[in-house]
């Protein structure tokens, strides 16, 4: 399915984020942190953006990537989310173009992250920075939707099946495949589709 950018898909992924019973999930000893799926114009379509993080990275260098990061002393998710919008691409977006927020997703390496979907009409400023971020990568949501996405995988470390999206030429695994999921079922097919069981392949537990 194609997915045209403009008014009647913002409202209809709005509508659908603000009506879906998202799962908060306590923070325990797991740190707080906020990830963004950033809906852009692709051309005449809607389309998001991935990023390759920067090769000097301490954790997770060269993989793809969602913006986003630890939550600062006294914010909240989306305030996280557009801070590091800000920080890691140069795009400003204004809090009124939060569409919603999808799941709360722990991972293996100590986070609890909560996925937030912003609107951003006007990506010209955008940029990398140098210190967080190789490269940015604008994909058509329509990679959200294929047929033969997602694969779900086994392995012997865990009962959890690990999900692998596959986007582009390449794909991406748990987190950002789960969250990346998730917001295609919830956001753009209006399906209520969980993803906390979905597993991250062994070399991200750390």
């Amino acid at each position: 399915m194609t997915y045209l950018f403009g008014d009647e898909l913002r409202d209809e992924i709005e509508a659908r984020l603000r009506g879906f019973p998202r799962a908060e999930l306590q923070q325990g000893e797991l740190k707080r942190a906020a990830v963004v799926i950033t809906v852009i114009p692709h051309g005449p379509q809607a389309g998001f953006l991935l990023t390759r993080r920067a090769p000097r990275m301490n954790a997770h260098a060269g993989q793809w990537a969602l913006p986003g990061g630890r939550l600062d002393k006294g914010e909240d998710a989306a305030e996280a989310a557009l801070r590091e919008l800000r920080e890691e691409i140069a795009l400003d977006i204004a809090p009124a173009q939060v569409l919603g927020m999808l799941d709360d997703y722990p991972t293996r390496s100590g986070y609890l992250i909560t996925p937030v979907v912003v609107w951003a009409a006007d990506t010209s400023a955008m940029t990398p920075n140098p210190g967080e971020v190789a490269s940015i990568h604008p994909f058509a949501l329509d990679e959200l939707t294929r047929a033969d996405s997602p694969l779900f995988l086994e392995i012997p470390e865990s009962e959890r099946p690990v999900i692998r999206l596959l986007i582009g030429e390449s794909h991406v695994h748990a987190p950002t495949a789960a969250v990346l999921y998730q917001f295609g079922e919830v956001g753009l097919r209006g399906r209520e589709t969980r993803v906390a069981e979905l597993e991250q392949p062994v070399w991200a537990w750390r």
